[in-house]
């Protein structure tokens, strides 16, 4: 069905909040992704080098957002163990991993410039305020990382009264 364009992009935005929600791993990527720009502002990258990195981010989150997708279909078309099911889910989340490793890689290119390090650390100690910002923002991230019970994530369907037992991602 062709929805009016502004529709459209309500139900993507939905679709990415409900994942922010309810997938622990989407919380840590959106988090890293978040410290990553902050910090990738003291390393004077080309625009290229911008491009590449905004690229690998949007891999990333999209790769989470197509294995919660994957994941739940799984749990709807198959809601008792199958292995073919365990695999479809595997197979997900081994995309997840290989585009984070990636991302990990591409990191490595753009940001290991051991010199830039000392004005990171220049930076935070002429001003201690900047130091106290981020040391109190650590705990609050991972507290949004892995604090549960913020989303609407659906139940999972029963069958003959049992919940879904299918192998695969834990979350």
């Amino acid at each position: 069905m062709n929805f009016p364009f502004h529709k459209s992009l309500r139900c993507a935005i939905r679709g990415i909040v409900r994942c922010l929600k309810n997938e622990r791993n989407m919380r840590f990527h959106t988090m890293a992704a978040l410290y990553v720009l902050f910090f990738s502002g003291f390393f004077r990258l080309s625009r290229a080098e911008l491009a590449v990195l905004f690229v690998t981010i949007g891999a990333v989150l999209s790769a989470e957002v197509f294995n919660t997708a994957a994941e739940d279909l799984c749990d709807y078309v198959s809601p008792g163990f199958a292995r073919r099911i365990g695999s479809v889910k595997d197979l997900a989340a081994g995309a997840v991993l290989l585009s984070a490793l990636a991302a990990v890689g591409v990191g490595i290119v753009l940001f290991w410039r051991p010199e830039r390090f000392a004005v990171i650390t220049a930076w935070f100690w002429d001003a201690p305020w900047r130091l106290a910002l981020l040391l109190v923002s650590l705990p609050a991230a991972a507290a949004f990382v892995v604090l549960p019970g913020r989303g609407d994530k659906p139940e999972k369907p029963e069958l003959d009264g049992k919940s879904s037992e299918n192998s695969g991602t834990e979350k």
